[in-house]
């Protein structure tokens, strides 16, 4: 299959690339050193993901990271980025329940870090807030399946949607979000097979972690990705890289050469 190129992603290139068939890629990324990377290796969507309140900040879940925060690695991502769509997840508290609030989150992050979308975890009960940020021509993607900002409600990040009930309710929640205006879906730890009945029934493009290949793109935690991060170990992740060793064997390198007096060197002084 030929690749489609284009020097800019929008959501309209998303949605021509799922009905050419071309999958997705998509990446996190909190910081600009590291957008510069993943954009100049060509990925479609960098996402600023909540998931920052683990890799950057140490907490066990993504429930404490602020909208300051968010708006933050956002705008440290956008001033690298030149071709990726960059999608930024409103967090835990800024939307849920209050679709004004919603609305004026969204905006903060459009306006104050120049980021392209925003993602809110749900279905049904957040429909309000979905559109009331639509109405504001701030394009939205949806996440479905195992939605990490609800961890305290579920208890466990264990795949979602194995009975046939909440199989039903995520099949009209997708539905739901298409229809009333989100460019994209994120599919989350759900299996294969619904992942893919989704895909198939629905018009906008799936993005999916732990979901199959049955969907028309893939998103992982850059951190994960690339082995920086040795304490996750999910099924569905494929480890491209192992910099936590690498980085760790330069630094104990660094440190004794510092001590052995052997760096800095002569060539290496004024």
């Amino acid at each position: 299959m030929k690749t489609l190129n284009f020097p800019r992603i929008t959501t309209h290139v998303l949605q021509e690339m799922k009905l050419k068939g071309e999958k997705i890629a998509m990446l996190t990324a909190y910081d600009f050193s590291m957008a510069k990377i993943i954009d100049d290796s060509g990925i479609d969507i960098i996402l600023v993901g909540d998931s920052a309140a683990n890799v950057m900040a140490g907490h066990k879940t993504t429930l404490p990271i602020t909208l300051n925060e968010m708006i933050y690695h956002a705008s440290s991502v956008m001033r690298a980025v030149e071709r990726a769509l960059v999608v930024v997840d409103l967090p835990f508290g800024t939307y849920q329940g209050n679709s004004r609030e919603a609305l004026n989150s969204a905006i903060r992050i459009m306006k104050e870090s120049n980021a392209n979308a925003v993602k809110l975890e749900g279905g049904r009960e957040i429909k309000d807030s979905v559109d009331r940020i639509l109405s504001a021509g701030i394009p939205v993607m949806g996440h479905l399946g195992l939605t990490p900002q609800s961890i305290n409600k579920f208890g466990t990040y264990v795949v979602r949607a194995r009975e046939e009930e909440e199989a039903q309710r995520l099949k009209e929640d997708a539905k739901l979000l298409e229809e009333i205006g989100c460019f994209a879906l994120v599919l989350e730890k759900i299996p294969a097979a619904l992942a893919k009945e989704v895909t198939e029934n629905i018009k906008i493009p799936t993005i999916g972690i732990g979901a199959g290949s049955g969907v028309d793109g893939q998103v992982l935690v850059i951190h994960d990705m690339l082995g920086i991060n040795h304490d996750f170990s999910p099924r569905f992740l494929r480890r491209y890289h192992d910099l936590y060793v690498e980085m760790k064997g330069a630094v104990e390198l660094y440190i004794k050469d510092v001590k052995s007096l052997d760096f800095p060197n002569e060539r290496e002084q004024y």
